[in-house]
């Protein structure tokens, strides 16, 4: 029999807040994290809006700014958020053999040094457009700090979490977009299923507020152009959605074997019972017009779970706000639900913190464990004019209490990857 893995710890640091109780408490007020971008000059740019992460230090979680002070955003999230997850677990001091405490994430890149390259580029050209490499590798040297750049690297945060919970078990990163985070808990459920480690500590963490994240989302029209209305600019399955909105942060969970957890007395979460991913072999930028590939992660994530399509209470969707990915989502899940699925409630959090990429999925099981654990269901905020081609139970605009067993979470990023976990509350 494989082994059951339950999640016994939590944290995370995204536009809404710095504790997952007040991310959780804004979440059922329906608050929005929305607002101009500030970490870059964006005035140029057609979008002038993000979900940042505000009033937030790695000094905060008692750390020394000074040995941080060169490492990536998305490092120092990923720590903030681990830091709380660990500490939430109390797992640390159990652990006997730390081989069998691993780490899996999915994480974004790192630093992206526009600003560098801008200047050894300007001091490289010549007024007739030629580049002398000398002067260019000159300036370089002069501006570049070798962390710095170092830390452009996705695989930099897991890295740094094993050196600081001494987690010599498995490690590893995974970067498949919008659904890392996902995978990321997935592969390391599989880990403790198959009996390779008894705790895992996985999540993700991901900021694409800068320039060059911007403007590929830009000429993708992914994002949206509402710039004059940045918190109702997120608005999944509304009809006049016109794009996704970019946050970040960090998610992260211990996962245990629950055989582990319970023998030490640990609180649990809930339990991580299906895993599902495929692709739609389809097109890198585009999902597949039928939603066959989502499809068949839903169904393999319920297989999984040992479930029916009926058992499941709550979806948290996607749902980015695209005019895309919210009618196919919305076509999928009526494939998979048939007659059940007008009674299932869907929403999109999204709508509220933004999407955190990399981060986003990791985020949105938590929220699924803790709509389990208070019997009450977040929102889909700013969903005002209904499309006839979306026409399920977005839980529109205001939170509703709901008891239920079972929640599914859809994580779906460009490339085709789809992701959907399966958790359920304390067993």
């Amino acid at each position: 029999m494989r082994r059951r893995v339950v999640v016994t710890g939590v944290g995370m640091i995204n536009p809404l807040g710095t504790r997952v109780e007040t991310v959780w408490n804004r979440l059922l007020n329906g608050e929005s994290g929305v607002g101009y971008t500030t970490i870059f000059d964006a005035s140029n740019f057609p979008t002038r809006i993000s979900a940042e992460i505000k009033n937030w230090d790695i000094k905060d979680e008692k750390q020394d700014a000074e040995r941080w002070k060169y490492r990536g955003r998305h490092s120092k999230f990923a720590a903030g958020a681990a830091l709380q997850a660990v500490q939430d677990s109390g797992v640390l001091d159990t652990i006997s053999d730390p081989r069998r405490f691993g780490v899996y994430l999915g994480s974004g890149e790192g630093n992206q040094d526009f600003y560098s390259f801008a200047e050894m580029m300007t001091a490289g050209l010549d007024e007739a457009g030629n580049l002398n490499i000398v002067k260019f590798m000159e300036r370089g040297l002069e501006v570049l700090n070798p962390v710095f750049e170092l830390e452009q690297e996705p695989n930099m945060p897991v890295g740094h979490l094993a050196s600081m919970f001494n987690a010599q078990g498995p490690n590893a990163n995974c970067l498949t977009a919008c659904a890392a985070s996902s995978q990321a808990i997935g592969e390391a459920t599989e880990i403790i299923r198959r009996g390779e480690a008894d705790v895992m500590l996985s999540g993700g963490t991901h900021s694409m507020i800068h320039p060059f994240g911007v403007t590929g989302f830009n000429l993708l029209t992914a994002l949206s152009t509402n710039n004059d209305n940045p918190q109702g600019a997120s608005r999944p399955f509304d009809r006049l959605r016109d794009g996704f909105v970019l946050g970040e942060g960090a998610a992260m969970v211990i996962l245990e074997d629950y055989e582990h957890a319970r023998s030490r007395g640990a609180e649990i979460y809930g339990e991580v019972i299906g895993y599902g991913s495929t692709a739609d072999a389809y097109r890198i930028t585009d999902i597949h017009p039928e939603g066959r590939g989502a499809i068949a992660c839903m169904r393999m994530a319920i297989r999984d779970a040992g479930l029916n399509p009926a058992d499941i209470g709550y979806v948290n969707a996607h749902g980015t706000s695209t005019a895309v990915n919210d009618r196919v989502e919305t076509r999928a899940c009526r494939e998979v639900f048939g007659a059940d699925a007008d009674r299932v409630p869907v929403s999109s959090t999204k709508s509220m913190m933004g999407h955190l990429i990399a981060a986003a999925g990791a985020t949105e099981m938590i929220v699924c464990l803790l709509a389990i654990r208070d019997g009450v269901l977040p929102p889909t905020i700013n969903y005002e004019n209904p499309d006839p081609d979306c026409d399920l139970d977005y839980v529109p605009n205001n939170a509703r209490e709901s008891k239920f067993k079972f929640a599914l979470n859809n994580s779906f990023g460009f490339g085709g990857q789809n992701i959907t976990l399966v958790v359920s509350g304390k067993p």
